[in-house]
């Protein structure tokens, strides 16, 4: 551990202006981001006798190495760059909000010429008119089945929607009356729309219109005595009115509103959050949090409020009403976000405040549970990974373990994999494929040597970029899309290699070569599952009732799990690529269009430049390259098919191929 006062920073260096500050440890990752309102006056904090701080602000700051910061103009400006540090460098100590799936929500494409209803998750896009979220998928479909009786709009995919219109016929639903089938022209597009409308003010909470409507004409089909029109009418109210019961009114004077409650000890919190659009709850949604800083109710809020809000996909209602009020640059921020004045509030008294402890109640029970489910899960990990230290004698217990998997099938098409258990779980979004490039054919020591010498080439490039020394500048490939840091730049506490000695020496090898000694290394044979350590001739044997053996058994297969699914899909690959893949510049759309224009290979090779320009798509430049490039292979004379005994002229493909089939 370190001590803070070998990184503090010199008196008076630190601005007295607002700010946002990160604390890095030794490895250059952010570890913890924090904003101030006075930066001298809150990270002087940090640097008192660690005896008085908070047990986990405590662990933060010995675990830092250094400290830097950031000046901003406006407290605003300060929440908005803490949360967008916190998103990009996802540190270990602030409060994080889990949320182990993106809720589903109902949307009508109201960008489309004929708007579809239909479940969607993820991010929101524009011209698309959202409710929601629910809390189960099959919630949005038994509402979405009750409303098709009275605003039949359609549900299909585009696939089918254009199927139907090409053979003139609906599909079942437009049979039974829950779709206006406007694939056949039953409906004009500005009908279908205007149906589409309907639904989404149903679904806004102006119900009232509808329900008068259909109970008026209801009534007059009755006294004209067109008594089935009457009974379709009547369950056409029935659903209606069956479907506003699923979203009872909960605020009676059609309040827009989303209601934000927690529940926390010292080491956790749960919190829920309920949207009131209209006065009904259209949806719920919750997360669960470690309690890894050191904050007050207020700061949870806050963090929830960033979460919930500062994605973009979320639009801010004009009431937000929570437990306790957050700092005065939330209110600000939340304002700006809706483009007007938000009322973030502590309701007091009335159904607001009786709907609240509603929240509350869910937000306990959700805490409840969560514990429930984790408490002996936890504490097996936490053994397991105490085992390991033990046996292994590591100075400490191997909160990120890192597995390397080599997989080939008689030295072709050579690959490996690398995934990564975090406090005992996987973390699937830092797993990795390498292809084996500096040799062909079948050395799994050698590939080891080279995967590993990759990936901590990669881990000390990366630490250049965090400011230590100096980086390339021609050396794009160590940022992501957005311009990010790629995650090679947190080491593990433990590097695990499937195989016995020999693999165990090639990474040993490789991490020297590197000049890299801080990092343990073992190997997991499979045979007797024996534990391989550097330099020691004989293995470790954990008992097979060890939770540190099954664990090290669950982070070696996930390896080979992951290795060998690329393998055989590098491998699938190759077996079905034809000779239009390796033609520079020509994707699989214009491959397909190619196969289908002239129906066969043997065809497409005989066709001329302007000829191969007839294909939509298909340019002069690539026509000419596409001929080039098929008559500089000599195609086999014949071939025989195995199971009638044929004489196939053209050995490659012959027939267009089916949707998703690879040619």
């Amino acid at each position: 551990m370190a001590d803070p006062s070998t990184y503090r920073p010199a008196p008076g260096a630190i601005p007295p202006s607002p700010g946002v500050y990160k604390f890095r440890d030794a490895h250059g990752r952010v570890i913890y981001v924090g904003k101030a309102k006075s930066l001298r006056q809150r990270l002087s904090s940090y640097f008192q006798d660690v005896a008085n701080l908070h047990p986990r602000t405590a662990t933060m700051v010995t675990t830092a190495a250094s400290v830097e910061w950031t000046v901003v103009s406006t407290e605003v400006e300060a929440l908005q760059l803490e949360y967008s540090w916190i998103k990009e460098f996802d540190p270990r100590f602030n409060v994080k909000y889990r949320d182990d799936k993106s809720y589903p929500e109902l949307a009508v494409t109201l960008n489309e010429e004929f708007p579809r209803v239909q479940v969607m998750r993820g991010a929101h896009k524009k011209g698309v008119r959202y409710f929601g979220p629910y809390g189960h998928a099959w919630a949005i479909r038994e509402t979405v089945d009750l409303l098709l009786r009275v605003f039949p709009v359609r549900t299909c995919s585009n696939g089918v929607f254009k199927r139907a219109q090409q053979v003139g016929r609906p599909c079942l639903l437009g049979y039974i009356g829950k779709c206006a089938a406007p694939c056949t022209g039953r409906v004009s597009a500005a009908e279908h729309r205007e149906l589409a409308e309907e639904f989404c003010d149903f679904m806004a909470g102006r119900t009232g219109g509808h329900l008068r409507r259909v109970e008026q004409e209801m009534q007059q089909a009755a006294a004209e005595m067109e008594y089935e029109k009457a009974a379709r009418l009547r369950d056409d109210l029935g659903a209606l009115q069956r479907a506003m019961e699923k979203n009872a009114v909960v605020l009676g004077d059609g309040t827009d509103a989303d209601l934000l409650a927690l529940a926390e000890d010292e080491l956790e919190a749960a919190v829920q959050i309920f949207h009131v659009r209209g006065g009904r709850v259209r949806g719920q949604r919750g997360w669960v949090t470690d309690r890894v800083e050191d904050v007050d109710t207020a700061g949870l809020v806050e963090h929830a409020l960033q979460q919930l809000y500062g994605e973009g996909n979320e639009q801010v209602p004009r009431e937000v009403l929570v437990p306790a009020l957050p700092d005065e640059a939330v209110h600000a921020w939340l304002s700006a976000l809706r483009g007007a004045q938000v009322d973030l509030r502590v309701p007091q008294r009335g159904d607001k405040k009786d709907l609240m402890e509603t929240v509350q109640r869910n937000a306990q029970q959700a805490l409840a549970l969560h514990k429930t489910r984790r408490a002996s899960d936890l504490t097996t990990r936490s053994r397991a990974l105490q085992e390991i230290a033990d046996a292994l004698e590591l100075d400490s217990v191997p909160l990120r373990i890192e597995c390397f998997d080599v997989s080939h099938l008689q030295g072709e098409d050579v690959v490996a994999s690398m995934v990564v258990f975090e406090d005992g779980l996987a973390r699937k979004s830092e797993y990795r494929r390498f292809q084996i490039r500096s040799f062909e054919g079948q050395d799994d020591v050698r590939s080891m040597h080279e995967v590993i010498t990759r990936r901590f080439r990669r881990y000390l490039q990366e630490r250049e970029q965090t400011g230590e020394w100096a980086v390339p500048e021609e050396d794009e490939a160590l940022t992501d899309e957005n311009g990010r840091p790629k995650r090679f730049a947190y080491p593990p506490q433990l590097l695990v290699v499937d195989g016995g000695q020999p693999q165990v020496a090639a990474a040993v090898r490789a991490l020297d070569g590197l000049g890299i000694d801080d990092v343990a290394v073992c190997g997991l044979a499979k045979r007797l599952e024996e534990v391989w350590l550097p330099g020691q001739d004989d293995p470790v044997v954990l008992p097979r009732s060890s939770e540190g053996l099954y664990l090290l058994q669950r982070v070696r297969d996930e390896a080979h799990r992951f290795a060998l699914t690329y393998q055989r899909a590098k491998r699938a690959k190759r077996l079905t690529a034809g000779e239009l893949d390796s033609v520079p510049g020509l994707g699989e759309t214009r491959r397909r269009a190619l196969l289908k224009h002239f129906g066969s290979l043997k065809k497409l090779r005989a066709a001329t430049v302007d000829e191969l320009c007839e294909v939509p798509g298909i340019g002069r430049r690539t026509a000419e390259t596409v001929a080039a490039a098929l008559a500089s292979r000599t195609p086999a004379a014949f071939a025989v098919n195995t199971a009638t005994g044929e004489i196939i002229e053209d050995s490659t493909a012959t027939a267009v191929p089916r949707s998703g089939e690879e040619t």
